[in-house]
């Protein structure tokens, strides 16, 4: 199985979060690189026809990141946080909020990341600040755009790994 046939699975453990996985045929430390490299999320982050245009990162626990995409009809939407948990290739934790935000609070995202015979496991835990964010947010296409953004990062991961 290609990562290409790989789902993403979607979860609600609890009222709060939502839990997505997905499998990718790369190394841990080549993933966290695509999660935390402006250069390389600018390649892959976002739904289909969606641009990264701003990708601003101070990887370092209490550094601030910043992201600014585009849209296929020229909408913009922008969020950004702040790093809690710093672990390369194991682990990232940080705060996110979007600019014109629908649902209320910071969200805690938790991306944990396991690697076994080349294949590396992508968790994230998305924690929402109210049950009724979380709820509002399952109501988005948010499936739709991450398998998007994951199909993109899949051919980024690929391209790197044949280039070793």
């Amino acid at each position: 199985m290609t990562s290409g046939d790989r789902e993403l699975t979607v979860t609600t453990p609890t009222d709060r979060e939502i839990v997505l996985s997905r499998a990718f045929d790369a190394p841990a430390g080549l993933v966290f690189d695509a999660l935390t490299r402006p250069d390389l999320l600018r390649r892959w982050f976002g739904a289909r026809g969606w641009q990264l245009v701003d990708c601003q990162v101070d990887l370092r626990v209490g550094g601030a990141w910043r992201f600014g995409s585009r849209g296929p009809g020229g909408e913009e939407m922008a969020h950004g946080g702040i790093y809690q948990v710093i672990e390369p290739a194991r682990r990232l934790v940080y705060t996110e909020r979007y600019d014109d935000q629908s649902y209320p609070g910071d969200t805690l995202i938790s991306h944990r990341l396991a690697e076994r015979a080349g294949v590396t496991t992508l968790t994230s835990t998305i924690r929402y600040a109210t049950p009724e964010g979380r709820d509002r947010v399952l109501r988005y296409p948010m499936r739709r755009g991450v398998t998007e953004g994951y199909r993109r990062l899949d051919d980024l991961l690929a391209e790197r790994i044949e280039a070793r």
